[in-house]
This record gives structure tokens, C-alpha cells and sequence, in this order.
């Protein structure tokens, strides 16, 4: 019996899809030599199970806030993150997973650097140490963990379809509370779509239906014709709703670029024929079946007005910029130290910040939140750990996000995905910082992308069929 390797999507031979051959690693197929059965998957869940339930316990509304910067929440989610690095450094010690690579620990180690360093130079070191604490969790140890626990581009499958499930619960529960009037208030009215993360974190549930999309749409990308890609296009119609409803514009924004990003990698073809497909979709969305229509297009139109005729939150969103870029000249290399921008926001800001943020609904009363942070994680990093902290962990962003456009050709759907995932990241940050539950998927993602561009041979475990 002679064998043949083909290099066919594996994403597109996701849970219950029809037609996928076992993968090289684990995928033993049945005695008829078909596709794995659902024993398969089922075994595979179980052994990431420590990534699953980080994603799934996120389903668990939060006590507490959206705190900015470094500032911890200590939610269920973080507890199941510090498990999963147990469980990892376990199977390591055991022997039952492999070691990193030299350059993967290189890349996912080089934040500590910086972080390290503008502890010990801050002038409060022992208040930096919580923040190095996040920060080493965010960016380092459980991205290095997800890496270890996938093995091969079915556990990156079972991940990924995680994170959609996920987006879809999460957002049918933000399409829920825009149409009973139970979200998050907006513009007077309780009908801001935020999921279970609640009024003092409204961007939490915008960036796990972010995720979403952006997964399904690498898979469709990705994949052959046939369910699996019809599968996702469903998901990514049905996650477009809570998405829009989120009214969250720096979400919006990332998701379009990433998408388009993820379209011209796909084919410049491909990518003018879907784009045409969308806009009437979001003519028949917004035009025809009027959802949000009025108050979308308000939102909408404020995009291009944030120089003209900013409202508060933008004007806020600009002097916290101009206070952090204050702060990174009074220390330009080293930064103000860890957690050090509320300390020093009201000496370097202007007069025209406000005192916090008004939040209610979603279940909650009204509430002062205060702004810790200047939403902006390229500027929160300057401004608290110098040019050499930034330096040291967009660094290491930018080689995750090389190494998997490197790859981009040895597996469509795994490609498509990671370099959606983490353009969508890198341009969020613009708009936003770590802070709140959603930060800790975050960190899940940065893992799966770090699988696909730093895992040995990543790219090169096709599928193996008999011929």
C-alpha cells in the first residue's frame, strides 16, 4: 500500500466535518482507513482541555471591572490560565510534552526583558511587581503554554473552533440584550450588545466576536468547497450582528483590516468578489432590515470625525495619548516604571480629561470608571517601559506575526488564521490596552499564533492518506 502526502486544509476537516484524513501525529483513522470518528476529537479535547476551559469559563460574567493598563481582574478564567501553565510545566517535567525551540523561546522571552527592567528602574519597584507579573502571563507563559499543548493542526482546529463557540454564545447573548433593551447604556438606552462581561467592560465581548470572525473567515479562505466552509461563512454572517450591535469602532476597524488582510493574502481576485458580497450584505444588514441603522451610522460617520467634532470618549482617548507621550519624554528609555500612568496621568494631562467614563445597564448601576490607562498598548508601553521595553515586546509581536506570513503557503486555513488573529491584535492595540477578563483569551491567541509560526514543522505535518 503506497502512501501519498497531500497538504489539503486540516481546518477544513473541523469537528464534524466530512472528509478529513487523519492528521501525520495522533489521527488514527478508523479500520476502513476514513477520517478519525468523533473518539478522535473527543480525545483530543480532553488532552486540551486546560487551553478549552480557559475559553470557556469566560462564559463566567465577571465581578469585577475593565481595569487598563496591568491592572488584574483575577477572574475564574485567569485561575484556569495559571492551571494551564501547571499542567504544561507538569507534562514537561514528565517528559510528555516537548521542550521550546531555541528561537521560540527567544521570541515569547523577550518581553521579560523589558518588563524586568522597568520594574527595577521604576521609582515604586515593589507596586511594578504586580504589573510584571500580568504581563509575563499575558505574553509569555500561557502563549508558550498553548504552543507546548498543540501538537500538530488538529489540536490548532479543535483551539480555533473553540474560540468561535465561544464568539457565538457570547454574541447571541449580545444580540439578546440589544433586542430586550438589557445591555449596556448607549446614547440613553440600554441596547449596547456586551455579553457577559458587563457595563464596565464593554469591549470584552466585541473582541471575542472579533476572534470569532476572524477564525471562520481564514477557515473559508482556507478550505474546499463544502460544508465546513459553508459552516463558516454561516458563523461569520451570524457574528457580523453582535459585532455591529457591540458599537465598539476600534473593534470595527481592526476586524475590517484584519479581513482585508486576510482576503489579499487569500487572492486579489477572491478578495474583490467577497468584497463586493459584503457590501451587499451590509446594505440588506443595515439598509433593509434597518439593525441599528440610525445609530450605526451615527457611530459610523463619528470615525471620521475624531479631528473635527471628537465626542468625550475620543477627546479623553487623545489627551491620555498626548499624557502618555509626556511621560515617555520624562524617561524615554526605561518609561515611568510598571503601572506608573495613573500615578503620573493627572501631572502630564491636560484639563481637558474628564474624570472617568459613565457606565450602567447590563445589570449594573451607574458607575464612575476611572481612566488608568491611555487605550492605546503601543503608548501604555512607552510611556511605562521606555523605548527599550517596547522595542522588546513589539519585537517579539512582529516575529510572531513574520513567521506566520512565512508559513503562509504550507497550510492555507492554519495560515489565514493566525496572521488574522494577530494583524487583528496588533492594530486593536491602537485603540486598546491589556485590561479586563477578555485580556487572558488574549493570551490564547497569541499561543495559537505562536504554534503556527515557531512550532518545528509546523507547516509540514500534512495529512497522510493511503493511496
Amino acid at each position: 500500500m503506497a502512501t501519498a502526502v497531500r497538504t489539503a486544509p486540516v481546518l477544513a476537516a473541523g469537528p464534524g466535518a466530512p472528509g478529513g484524513a487523519p492528521a501525520a501525529r495522533g489521527g488514527a483513522p478508523d479500520a476502513r482507513g476514513g477520517a478519525p470518528d468523533a473518539r478522535d476529537w473527543a480525545r483530543r479535547a480532553g488532552a486540551l482541555s486546560p487551553v478549552l476551559a480557559v475559553i470557556a469559563l469566560l462564559l463566567v460574567p465577571g465581578g469585577g471591572g475593565a481595569e487598563g493598563g496591568t491592572g488584574g481582574t483575577g477572574t475564574v478564567a485567569d485561575a484556569a490560565s495559571g492551571l494551564l501553565v501547571l499542567v504544561c510545566v507538569v507534562r514537561l517535567l514528565r517528559g510528555g510534552a516537548r521542550p521550546l525551540t531555541r528561537t521560540a523561546a527567544v521570541v515569547l522571552g523577550l518581553p521579560v526583558f523589558g518588563v524586568c527592567l522597568a520594574a527595577v528602574t521604576s521609582h515604586d519597584p515593589a507596586s511594578s511587581l504586580p504589573g510584571v507579573a500580568r504581563y509575563v502571563q499575558v505574553f509569555v507563559l500561557v502563549p508558550a503554554a498553548v504552543l507546548l499543548m498543540v501538537r500538530d493542526r488538529r489540536d490548532f482546529t479543535v483551539v480555533a473552533w473553540g474560540l468561535v463557540g465561544l464568539a457565538l454564545l457570547q454574541g447571541g447573548v449580545g444580540v439578546a440584550q440589544y433586542l430586550t433593551g438589557t445591555g449596556a447604556s448607549y446614547q440613553g438606552e440600554d441596547i449596547r450588545a456586551v455579553g457577559t462581561f458587563g457595563a464596565t467592560d464593554v469591549m470584552g465581548m466585541a473582541t471575542v466576536v472579533a476572534y470569532g470572525l476572524v477564525v471562520v473567515v481564514g477557515i473559508a479562505l482556507g478550505s474546499p468547497a463544502g460544508r465546513t466552509r459553508t459552516a463558516a461563512l454561516v458563523c461569520a454572517v451570524l457574528l457580523v450582528v453582535p459585532l455591529v450591535l457591540s458599537f465598539s469602532r476600534g473593534a470595527w476597524i481592526a476586524t475590517v483590516l484584519a479581513c482585508g488582510i486576510q482576503l489579499l493574502l487569500g487572492g486579489v481576485r477572491r478578495a474583490v468578489r467577497v468584497a463586493f458580497a459584503v457590501g451587499a450584505l451590509a446594505v440588506v444588514l443595515v439598509g433593509g432590515l434597518g439593525i441599528g441603522s440610525s445609530m450605526v451610522k451615527e457611530r459610523v460617520a463619528s470615525i471620521t470625525q475624531v479631528t473635527a467634532a471628537p465626542d468625550q470618549s475620543v477627546t479623553d482617548r487623545y489627551t491620555m495619548w498626548a499624557a502618555a507621550g509626556r511621560m515617555w519624554a520624562a524617561e524615554p528609555l526605561t518609561g515611568v516604571g510598571l503601572k506608573g500612568f495613573p500615578r503620573y496621568r493627572d501631572s502630564n494631562a491636560s484639563v481637558a480629561l474628564s474624570s472617568g467614563s459613565d457606565t450602567a445597564g447590563a445589570g449594573a448601576g451607574f458607575r464612575k470608571q476611572p481612566l488608568l490607562s491611555p487605550h492605546n498598548m503601543y503608548l501604555l508601553v512607552l510611556s511605562e517601559q521606555g523605548l527599550i521595553g517596547l522595542l522588546a515586546l513589539a519585537g517579539s509581536w512582529v516575529a510572531l506575526l513574520v513567521g506566520a506570513l512565512r508559513r503562509r503557503r504550507s497550510g492555507a486555513d492554519c495560515a489565514l488564521v493566525a496572521s488574522g488573529l494577530l494583524a487583528w491584535q496588533l492594530i486593536d492595540f491602537f485603540y486598546a490596552d491589556i485590561g479586563g477578563p477578555s485580556t487572558v483569551l488574549m493570551s490564547v491567541v497569541f499561543g495559537l499564533a505562536a504554534w503556527w509560526a515557531l512550532a518545528p514543522g509546523a507547516e509540514g505535518r500534512a495529512e497522510v492518506r493511503g493511496a
